[in-house]
């Protein structure tokens, strides 16, 4: 869906933002769910990025190769930290674009909590929070995280069943799981360690 929601609004399938469009960087140049949908945007968004986790290393690699062609009339790396997100952890270098190259527009997310510990997850959710406050934001976020499903003024959808429905959040199984995990350790520990009823 994402994937989908990034052709519509011309942002790469891939990853990037919309400067990256004809860079080829990723595997993916097009969405085929995106030729049947039919979007309604009230206004266009000024600024976009899909920051994809499963792609991030081509899009780090394009920027590098940008830095090194002689012909590029600018330094890659500034909208992104000011360094090679190839220099950083992967934590870091995910944090890097959030902070500096996300500040108004449509911001599409998939699974980011992949490279982040949960003391970044929360930097990540105070971004988001500060950024929507100004009203000039929209995040499109496709996660299994429930630390980042807390965000006060998410709108969930469970893609669980067809046709995906909203839910709370207390209701998905990312957050029951991670609870019962956090409230009862042993058990979920004496379930994995049981030997299998076949055996």
């Amino acid at each position: 869906m994402l994937e989908a929601i990034a052709d519509l609004s011309g942002l790469p399938v891939s990853g990037g933002g919309r400067n990256e469009l004809g860079a080829r960087h990723g595997p993916e140049q097009t969405s085929l769910l995106s030729k049947v949908l039919r979007p309604a945007f009230g206004k266009r968004p000024p600024d976009g990025y899909f920051l994809r986790a499963e792609f991030h290393a081509h899009f780090s690699s394009l920027l590098d190769e940008r830095a090194a062609d002689q012909d590029f009339e600018r330094d890659p790396f500034t909208r992104y930290g000011g360094r090679s997100l190839h220099a950083q952890s992967h934590g870091e270098a995910f944090l890097s674009v959030v902070l500096h190259r996300m500040e108004r527009g449509l911001f599409l997310l998939d699974e980011p909590e992949a490279a982040l510990s949960p003391r970044r997850l929360l930097a990540l959710l105070a971004r988001m929070a500060d950024l929507v406050a100004e009203g000039q934001t929209q995040f499109i976020v496709a996660t299994h995280s429930p630390i980042l499903l807390t965000h006060p003024e998410a709108e969930i959808f469970s893609f669980d069943e067809s046709p995906p429905r909203r839910v709370a959040l207390e209701d998905t199984s990312h957050y029951q799981i991670t609870r019962g995990i956090l409230e009862s350790p042993e058990r979920y520990g004496r379930a994995l360690l049981a030997p299998d009823a076949d055996d």
